[in-house]
């Protein structure tokens, strides 16, 4: 039998759920005037969130970043991989939408797990992303 968990909001969202061992994250956003501060803060917030699990960063596996501007995907992709260990990074979609709160530049939702497995060795598809 799966328990599921949650970690609720005043609002018509849970901030995460845990289904068996999967822990799905709503919605996350960090504070501040700009964008560095909002994506440093909003990771906080996520490791705030996946504690409860007893999970941490290095547990997700699959996320979705939505920025407010396209124009800060560069400093998007420095400061998010300061975030994992090199090569231990989560699948991700990065897209670009508008935010209800005109102060939020970006969000992230996600998916981790609790019990990953070993790594697998490169299949051809790695192989192929590390030749280009």
């Amino acid at each position: 039998m799966t328990t599921t968990d949650r970690v609720t909001t005043p609002y018509s969202y849970a901030l995460a759920v845990r289904a068996g061992d999967l822990v799905f994250l709503g919605l996350h956003r960090g504070g501040g005037d700009d964008f560095t501060t909002q994506l440093d803060n909003t990771f906080d917030c996520l490791q705030q969130t996946l504690a409860q699990f007893d999970l941490t960063l290095a547990d997700l596996v699959k996320v979705n970043v939505w920025l407010k501007h396209i124009a800060d995907l560069p400093v998007m992709e420095k400061r998010f991989a300061n975030h994992f260990a090199p090569g231990r990074y989560p699948a991700r979609m990065t897209a670009t939408t508008e935010f209800i709160d005109a102060d939020c530049l970006l969000m992230i939702d996600g998916v981790a797990c609790r019990h990953q497995g070993p790594s697998e060795p490169a299949s051809a598809a790695q192989k192929m992303w590390a030749a280009s």
